[in-house]
């Protein structure tokens, strides 16, 4: 085909696939406000693998995006522009998936599991999940907690304080890493797996901050618990990485088909006349 006829119908076959990877696999999500400072910055792009939890639940120390449930109030955001220019540039954004994220959409770490007792605080001012204290300062800076002489209020995360919480079946607790300024489950409350779209796991923009998610060390070795809040061992391979959560179905099926051919194989063959 000629070079301008074969141009459009490449750009149209790229917006598809586009579509369809922002739909079902990856999706990136612009970050409106400083709720997760200083991992994340307003601006900042990062990378969301959606299908990872179809294989898995969330773990400890993950940073994941959710849809709020009807009792968590909009975060302040960032203003942005009102220009055509602006506006027309958001909406394809949206459609490839660079568009800033609903105003129900939300980013926070995973603090507590199914089963689990948050609260705050212990003796050194530290979050306990089932009463052993979480060590957060691989992100969580002292200037960006919370103040601990402010009195509890109902419906308001402005205190480090607040009473525990159990997590229900089929829920997760999540923190915002800014805790003076991120409305979270402190005072809103559990979030439903159901609502969670994905982990986020890498950041792609700006190129200078271009950086990886990964599980916090401190986290990762936090024991958890079952449904009913009994601690049990973590298994080895809880924290497998979110490449297999893309590749692991295909692998299976490879690994189902080969079998599947062996037993073909050991079967007696009939000669045709």
């Amino acid at each position: 085909m000629p070079l301008w006829q074969e141009l459009p119908l490449l750009l149209i076959v790229a917006f598809c696939l586009a579509v369809l990877i922002r739909t079902f696999l990856l999706q990136a999500f612009f970050i409106p406000s400083s709720s997760m400072e200083t991992t994340l910055l307003i601006n900042d792009r990062v990378l969301v693998n959606k299908i990872v939890y179809d294989v898995r639940e969330p773990t400890r120390g993950e940073v994941v995006v959710f849809r709020g449930p009807d009792t968590w109030a909009s975060e302040e955001r960032a203003p942005q522009s009102d220009g055509f220019i602006a506006r027309m540039s958001r909406t394809v954004g949206e459609l490839v998936g660079f568009g800033q994220p609903g105003e129900k959409d939300f980013i926070k770490r995973v603090i507590g599991l199914p089963g689990d007792t948050v609260a705050c605080c212990d003796i050194g001012g530290n979050v306990t999940v089932n009463s052993v204290p979480l060590d957060e300062s691989a992100y969580l800076p002292e200037e960006r907690n919370s103040p601990r002489d402010v009195p509890a209020v109902a419906g308001q995360c402005g205190s480090r304080t607040f009473a525990p919480v159990t997590v229900g079946p089929g829920e997760i607790f999540v923190m915002g890493d800014h805790r003076r300024v991120s409305q979270d489950s402190r005072c809103q409350g559990p979030v439903p797996i159901a609502n969670v779209i994905g982990r986020a796991f890498v950041i792609v923009w700006p190129s200078d901050r271009w950086n990886g998610l990964p599980v916090p060390e401190q986290l990762a070795k936090q024991p958890k618990t079952n449904a009913i809040g009994e601690l049990m061992p973590i298994p080895a391979n809880a924290y497998l990485p979110d490449a297999f959560a893309l590749t692991g179905p295909f692998v299976a099926s490879l690994h189902a088909s080969a079998r599947s051919r062996r037993r073909r194989s050991l079967r007696p063959r009939t000669l045709l006349e």
